[in-house]
């Protein structure tokens, strides 16, 4: 069952939109839902509860679960209906690949860098980490790496990205509440910023390569059975 708290932001956001009668903008605000952290691994997507919350028809919204699936963040099971997906190694792995493809080529070609928006993130993030709140520093986290590929100027780019937070959300749920998963992030982040912050976008774009291949490290070493 969806939850009613995503129920009632997706009524509000078909109030104000336009584009609620399409399919990828119904995907669109589902995939947010999902990269926010308010749809968890193995919730179930009630078509009724959606297609009411929306105001779409039921085509609308299979069209939308259509490409949520090939995107990998949810999962039609026959008889059963659609859940949010539960990454796999494989899936983990994939995501990888996509990340030190896009993320260290916008830090090298963005033509500027957000040093504010960045500097504003890095800091919630580490009163995140001293608060040991996990679900704030995963969100400045993401945000960190939206800004980032954010600066490049696409919007395609910008999609793309919002489908690997969603997925990367779910992994991040997998790992749980523990805080010293994602508390020595916060630090990788705060040093690609000074390398910006100094003009040495060569130096962070090579940093982030080397970070997003600690990260699948990690991870699939924990989600990995032995």
């Amino acid at each position: 069952m969806t939850t009613e708290g995503v129920l009632a932001s997706l009524r509000t956001a078909a109030g104000r939109s336009r584009h609620a009668e399409t399919g990828q903008w119904v995907a669109a605000q589902l995939r947010q839902a999902i990269a926010d952290g308010r749809l968890a691994p193995g919730a179930k997507l009630a078509e009724e509860e959606l297609r009411e919350a929306l105001g779409v028809s039921r085509n609308t919204l299979r069209e939308a679960f259509a490409t949520l699936s090939t995107e990998r963040v949810v999962t039609r099971i026959p008889n059963r209906g659609v859940f949010v997906s539960h990454p796999t190694p494989e899936d983990i792995r994939e995501i990888y690949r996509v990340r030190r493809l896009l993320e260290p080529a916008a830090i090298l070609w963005a033509p500027q860098h957000p040093i504010g928006q960045l500097t504003a993130i890095v800091r919630r993030a580490r009163e995140a980490a001293e608060a040991g709140d996990v679900a704030a520093m995963a969100g400045a986290n993401q945000d960190f790496h939206r800004a980032l590929v954010g600066a490049a100027g696409s919007e395609r780019l910008d999609t793309l990205m919002e489908q690997v937070l969603a997925e990367m959300r779910l992994v991040f749920a997998t790992m749980g509440a523990d805080p010293r998963f994602h508390a020595p992030y916060v630090e990788e982040n705060a040093r690609i910023l000074a390398l910006l912050e100094a003009g040495k976008a060569a130096e962070g774009a090579e940093s982030m390569a080397h970070y997003l291949d600690r990260a699948e490290h990690q991870l699939l070493t924990a989600l990995t059975p032995a």
